[in-house]
């Protein structure tokens, strides 16, 4: 029993890797049960057996390959000490994910979610999963500056989050105005960083500034 246990779970795992194949490589409007058996290298009967339909394979498929990839930099959010940081990482990030086709699979499971139900909680579900290792990041990197009492982490990673989707598929249309909005974000982060370096006098200063903006004076 435990052997076809584990066979059965190593079917479903190559079902899932083989439709995050397929998608990246042939865009949804190909993505079928043939296709993606075959980039599995098993029966398409399986496909059904083990997920019912191809769209709750690829929903599961988009779960399965979200948290693949943020498993992968989890490690790295763990260091990072300061939003700059976070702004490097997150190009870094982006350069790889698109070198190995992930930024093209994003715009398909989004482009995706329209005309597949099933596939938006899949979608946001995977989303929420890099939220929240970026909202760790920001509470953690913004405690002990001027922006720590006012800043809202959960919105400020959502935005985040956004921001980097949009400029993944941006990209798609306009290379060169993708980089620049990069650049602009990292523009951003040395501004931050500066008033990070700033001493305690100077901080309160920023405090005090945004508490009167924060009240509409």
């Amino acid at each position: 029993m435990k052997a076809e246990t584990a066979k059965s779970q190593e079917t479903k795992t190559r079902l899932l890797e083989g439709a995050l194949r397929v998608l990246t490589e042939q865009g949804i409007a190909k993505t079928s049960a043939r296709t993606v058996a075959a980039a599995a290298g098993v029966n398409q009967a399986l496909v059904f057996y083990h997920f019912g339909s191809v769209d709750e394979l690829l929903a599961a498929a988009c779960r399965y390959g979200a948290e693949q990839t943020v498993a992968r930099y989890r490690e790295r959010f763990a260091v990072v000490g300061s939003l700059s940081e976070l702004l490097a990482v997150g190009r870094e990030m982006h350069e790889q994910e698109r070198a190995v086709g992930h930024v093209a699979l994003l715009g398909q499971l989004i482009a995706g979610a329209s005309a597949h139900p099933v596939l938006r909680p899949a979608t946001t579900a995977g989303l929420d999963l890099w939220i929240t290792e970026i909202e760790q990041v920001l509470r953690r990197v913004l405690a002990g500056t001027p922006f720590g009492e006012f800043a809202d982490p959960a919105g400020l990673a959502r935005a985040v989050a956004a921001s980097f989707v949009g400029i993944e598929l941006y990209e798609g249309v306009d290379e060169a105005g993708a980089h620049a909005a990069l650049d602009a974000l990292e523009g951003l982060g040395a501004v931050v960083a500066a008033l990070e370096g700033l001493g305690p006098v100077a901080q309160r200063a920023v405090r005090y500034r945004l508490r009167g903006a924060g009240r509409g004076a």
